[in-house]
């Protein structure tokens, strides 16, 4: 089944995370998949655009159906594979609204990230606007604070909407993301709390970008947010 499936992704490409994460947990382990390098420009190849015209990753094709929206994926497999692996959308209606409430809402939290990360990565620092810097750094609080508070009774076993739904799917590898650059534990204690209860889970662990693993590159830009 899973060798009928193929998976172009880059590695800390939260969006490629989520789609790894899902196929772990349907147990569709064996697929086919290739590693791409942004900074090489792999992304835009003509391998990719022949499947994704956008030049994006993941690009993900099972059989003849291509998916390429990292959401649309997740929902894809999980309703293509009900029956197998774990439930990712929860059989209450209340927490159904809830997760899908979530993770569109999580669909656009890299954005808010990666306009502080990469302001402070790519803009030579004479070149940077303060009023950029600040409003960036203010719009990225202002919407973590939100993800803290929907996190109020974060525990085990109860995470964004209930069990773990594809809510957590979309959601958990920006959460990485942003702990990994730095993000305040003693700030964000609800967000903390969140990560260090589902880091360890074996299909996130499983599918951990493999250059985080050795680099700390830029963990501290956030440490002020």
């Amino acid at each position: 089944m899973a060798k009928s499936m193929s998976l172009l992704w880059a590695a800390g490409s939260t969006p490629s995370w989520r789609v790894m994460i899902t196929l772990e947990e349907k147990m569709l382990q064996g697929y086919k998949h290739k590693m791409l390098a942004f900074e090489k420009g792999e992304h835009k190849s003509q391998e990719v655009l022949e499947i994704n015209p956008r030049g994006q990753v993941p690009t993900f094709k099972h059989g003849d159906n291509i998916v390429n929206e990292s959401g649309a994926a997740c929902l894809y497999l999980e309703n293509q594979f009900k029956s197998q692996g774990n439930k990712l959308i929860p059989d209450s209606v209340a927490e159904q609204a809830l997760m899908y409430q979530r993770m569109m809402e999580g669909l656009g939290l890299p954005l808010k990230l990666n306009l502080v990360v990469y302001y402070d990565l790519m803009v030579p620092e004479e070149e940077r606007q303060d009023c950029a810097v600040k409003w960036n750094k203010e719009n990225l609080a202002t919407e973590l604070k939100l993800w803290e508070g929907y996190l109020q009774n974060v525990a085990a076993g109860s995470y964004l909407a209930g069990a773990f739904s594809l809510a957590d799917v979309v959601v958990f590898p920006d959460v990485a993301y942003a702990f990994r650059f730095g993000l305040s534990e003693e700030r964000y204690p609800k967000l903390a709390k969140y990560y260090n209860l589902l880091k360890d889970r074996p299909s996130i662990k499983a599918s951990w970008p493999p250059h985080w693993l050795h680099s700390s590159l830029g963990d501290n830009i956030l440490k002020d947010i």
